[in-house]
């Protein structure tokens, strides 16, 4: 449980926006350094996002795609754009939204909105999503923040629509990060904030062909 490790909630915020202020607006700055792993991530997040846009009677659309905790848009660039007619991108530091709209190039035309905010005080467009992805940041959200925003982003969704949440999972219980401000989840507990908003899990896959000394990255798609 956060309640456990963040002794104040005003803090645990302003410290992570301090700390992303300082990171270099690039793809090995959105990855702490691993800029390598990006194409392994990619790929994989591709696979497992493909098997839902497939044909049949509960096929997700392919119409309109959220990127969460976006960055300078790695994700929106590789994965979203691809596969979606548009996106929109939300992410706390404006400096990587300013810099998103040259790294995106041509095909950042369908960016849609470029939101800067913080996850915890963002509320997807209702019914307005096929695919609403968030990767790497729900670290930053204390555990009824993260619950909250998924019960909006569950109301954001389109029929069929999903949520995707990838990120690191802790062996056990929930492990404080001071350097960046983030909290890591073990399986159990992301699993139960996930019922606690109210959404149903769809599939959960970890990650492969990660570097070891890293944590487990598991990717989660509910509705």
């Amino acid at each position: 449980m956060t309640s456990e490790v963040v002794e104040n909630e005003f803090e645990f915020y302003s410290k992570a926006e301090k700390y992303w202020k300082d990171v270099p607006a690039t793809v090995d700055g959105m990855l702490g350094g691993y800029g390598h792993i990006s194409s392994i991530d990619i790929n994989s997040s591709r696979k497992f996002l493909q098997r839902f846009l497939r044909d049949g009677p509960n096929r997700t659309g392919t119409t309109r795609a959220l990127d969460c905790g976006a960055g300078i848009g790695r994700i929106t660039k590789r994965l979203l754009l691809p596969l979606f007619t548009t996106v929109d991108m939300v992410d706390v530091t404006e400096d990587f939204l300013t810099k998103a709209k040259s790294y995106l190039g041509e095909e950042g035309r369908r960016v849609r909105n470029y939101f800067c905010c913080g996850l915890q005080d963002f509320s997807p467009e209702p019914n307005s999503y096929d695919v609403i992805w968030i990767q790497w940041v729900i670290g930053h959200l204390t555990d009824n923040h993260l619950s909250d925003f998924l019960k909006r982003c569950r109301a954001g969704l389109r029929p069929n629509g999903i949520v995707v949440i990838k990120d690191n999972m802790a062996q056990e219980g929930v492990i404080m990060d001071d350097v960046d401000s983030s909290v890591c989840r073990d399986l159990d507990v992301v699993r139960r904030i996930i019922r606690r908003a109210g959404l149903h899990l769809l599939a959960e896959e970890r990650q492969e062909n990660f570097p070891d000394e890293i944590y487990h990255v598991y990717t989660f798609a509910m509705r």
